[in-house]
C-alpha cells in the first residue's frame, strides 16, 4: 500500500520582543508582563516546513522549503474569554453528565479557543525573570471534561521558575526556545534527577514531586507544560513553609537555629514572585548584577 504525499502547512511564526518593566528597554527577549506591563510585538518571520515525499511506502522528511507566512493576524478572530473564571458556568459543567450536552452550552465556537498572549485576568503568574500563563477549567472552561490544561512559561536570561510542586498531575515539560536546567525530587529518600533540555526536548515531573526550572542563558528561554488533570494546582515550596507558624518553621530548621517571629515575616518579605531571577553567577555573566 503506498502512502500519499504529504505536505505541512505552516502557521504564522513570529519573533517576539521583551519590554523590561523595570528599565522599559527592549533585551532580546520573547516575554512580557502580560497584562498590565509590556505588550508584544511582533514581526512575521519565514519559517522551515518539511514537505514528505514517498519512496516504496515510506515517508521523508526532506527536502524542507522556506514558506514565507504573510497571513495577518488581524484575519485570525480572537479568543472568547467571557466564560473565564465563571464560577457558576463552571459548576453547571462539572454536574453536566454528557459530553455532546457540555458542548452544546457553550455559544461561542471561539470559547474553545485560549490565547496564550491575551490570557484571561488571573492566569498570569511573574516575577523579575519572567512569568507563566496558567490554562486551567477555571481559565478556559472548554477543558471540562478533557481530562487536560496547560502552561507556557517565559523565562528572561537567568529566570528561574522556583520550586514548587503540582499536587494532582505530572507534568510534561517540552523547551520551545532557548535551554532549561531541570531538576525534580520525587520524595524522601529519592535521589535528585538534573538534566539540561535544549530546543525540543522535554522531561517529565512526576504527580507531587518538587521541581524547578532555571534559564542559563543570557537568551530567553520559552517551555510548554503539559498535564494530566485539568486543575493541576501549584504549591510554591519556599511560600508555603515559611507561611507555617514560627514555632513550627523554627522547630523544623532544628533548636541551633534560632530566631524570633518577626524574623519569619522578614524571611517571607525576601522570597521573590514566581519566576524569579537566579542563579548568582548568570546574573554576573548576562550583566544583570
Amino acid at each position: 500500500m503506498s502512502l500519499l504525499p504529504l505536505v505541512a502547512i505552516a502557521a504564522p511564526h513570529n519573533s517576539y520582543s521583551w519590554v523590561n518593566p523595570s528599565t522599559a528597554s527592549a533585551i532580546n527577549n520573547p516575554l512580557t508582563t502580560v497584562n498590565d506591563a509590556a505588550s508584544w510585538t511582533t514581526t512575521p518571520t519565514a519559517v522551515a516546513v518539511p514537505v514528505p515525499t514517498t519512496t516504496s511506502g515510506t515517508v521523508s522528511t526532506t527536502p524542507f522549503t522556506n514558506v514565507s507566512t504573510t497571513a495577518s493576524n488581524s484575519a485570525v478572530s480572537p479568543a472568547d474569554t467571557s466564560l473565564a473564571n465563571n464560577d457558576t458556568f463552571i459548576a453547571e459543567l462539572l454536574v453536566t453528565a454528557k459530553a455532546v450536552d457540555r458542548i452544546n452550552k457553550f455559544h461561542n465556537d471561539a470559547s474553545f479557543k485560549f490565547d496564550f498572549k491575551n490570557p484571561p485576568a488571573g492566569t498570569v503568574a511573574k516575577g523579575k525573570g519572567g512569568f507563566t500563563v496558567r490554562s486551567d477549567r477555571k481559565a478556559f472552561p472548554a477543558l471540562i471534561g478533557t481530562g487536560g490544561s496547560m502552561t507556557v512559561g517565559f523565562l528572561g536570561p537567568c529566570g528561574f521558575n522556583t520550586p514548587h510542586t503540582h499536587p494532582r498531575s505530572t507534568e510534561f515539560n517540552l523547551v520551545t526556545e532557548g535551554t532549561l536546567q531541570t531538576q525534580f525530587t520525587l520524595e524522601n529518600k529519592a535521589r535528585t534527577i538534573h538534566n539540561t533540555l535544549a530546543t525540543y526536548q522535554m522531561t517529565a515531573f512526576p504527580q507531587g514531586a518538587l521541581h524547578t526550572e532555571f534559564n542559563p542563558n543570557c537568551e530567553p528561554a520559552t517551555f510548554v507544560a503539559g498535564f494530566a488533570s485539568e486543575d493541576p494546582g501549584v504549591q510554591q515550596a519556599a511560600e508555603t513553609f515559611f507561611g507555617f507558624d514560627p514555632d513550627i518553621v523554627q522547630a523544623a530548621l532544628g533548636n541551633d537555629f534560632t530566631f524570633e517571629g518577626k524574623d519569619v515575616d522578614k524571611f517571607r518579605s525576601l522570597i521573590p514572585e514566581n519566576v524569579a531571577l537566579g542563579v548568582e553567577s548568570c546574573l554576573k555573566k548576562c550583566g544583570l548584577r
